[in-house]
């Protein structure tokens, strides 16, 4: 399998055209502190830069990506800066709407398989509620003697002591869901975003600006 047909998820291929008499040294040389960061080990060689990153702090301007080159190389109207950039925080955004919905099937599977026995187990609670209910109801009935002394009658169970007597929750895959569309959201608005902020952050680089 080609992976150049799948590596474009977490690699980020862009050129920038240099300025009209701009040499790949100079364009090299107003790059590099973009490199001379904290966690941020680079090399030179020729028309060729290249990098990697490890434990990048979040104040590093490129610190979503941790290996990458960058090249000077001649295009059809002159020079220009080619980019390879390798992101694994992009491949785990992506990655992780797979695994959250490979959850929810799962949890779907987990309760088709369990549904008869929830079934059982729903009615035989039922049942037992019902007899609650009517021993509640029968304690709650004052006698005739506490009636005639005015005795208050019982308080009824309130609703949050209903709620935890409903039982043990059905097994539900929204959660998943949830979380695989929150990922997926960062997928997209990451790759579209930092394809555009690291060209913009070169060509401002490369104009001195």
């Amino acid at each position: 399998m080609n992976t150049r047909l799948i590596n474009w998820i977490w690699h980020v291929r862009g050129s920038l055209a240099l300025a009209p008499g701009q040499t790949s040294e100079d364009a090299l040389d107003r790059l590099d502190p973009l490199f001379r960061q904290t966690g941020t080990r680079h090399e030179r060689a020729g028309d060729t830069l290249s990098f990697r990153k490890k434990d990048q702090p979040a104040q590093d301007k490129m610190s979503v990506f941790d290996e990458g080159t960058l090249r000077v190389g001649r295009g059809p109207t002159g020079p220009v800066l080619e980019y390879h950039l390798i992101s694994r925080a992009l491949l785990f955004c992506f990655l992780a709407p797979v695994l959250f919905l490979c959850i929810s099937q799962v949890t779907v599977a987990v309760g088709k398989l369990q549904k008869p026995e929830t079934e059982a187990a729903d009615k035989a609670k039922k049942e037992a509620d019902a007899k609650k209910k009517a021993a509640r109801e029968a304690k709650m009935r004052l006698n005739p003697i506490d009636q005639f002394l005015g005795a208050p009658a019982p308080e009824k169970p309130s609703k949050k002591d209903k709620d935890k007597e409903d039982g043990d929750k059905k097994p539900s895959p929204t959660a998943a869901y949830v979380f695989a569309g929150i990922f997926a959201a960062l997928y997209l608005i990451g790759r579209v975003l930092e394809d555009k902020m690291v060209k913009t952050l070169f060509r401002k680089r490369l104009l001195g600006t």
